[in-house]
């Protein structure tokens, strides 16, 4: 299996190691763009047209709920490859 799909397994089954590189690397392979936050700020916002923005935190570990957005967004992203 390659590092790609361990990488999203590791996301589709909601690991609670997840780091904030792996899950910047999967949003911008999915075509979001990542703006860095001004003024000290440790929340990064992730952007793609014609999706919600995704805001997540630059903090090790990535809390679950974060990890599960980003989910919904690669299966939802999956899906319409399919279609």
């Amino acid at each position: 299996m390659a590092q790609w799909d361990k990488l999203l397994d590791r996301i589709k089954s909601l690991d609670k190691d997840m780091r904030f590189a792996e899950l910047k690397k999967v949003l911008q392979s999915y075509g979001y763009t990542v703006s860095q936050p001004k003024g000290g700020s440790s929340h990064y916002i992730f952007r793609k047209p014609g999706c919600n923005p995704i805001t997540i935190p630059n903090h090790e570990p990535i809390k679950v709920v974060y990890v599960r957005m980003v989910k919904e967004n690669v299966e939802s992203e999956e899906k319409n490859k399919e279609d």
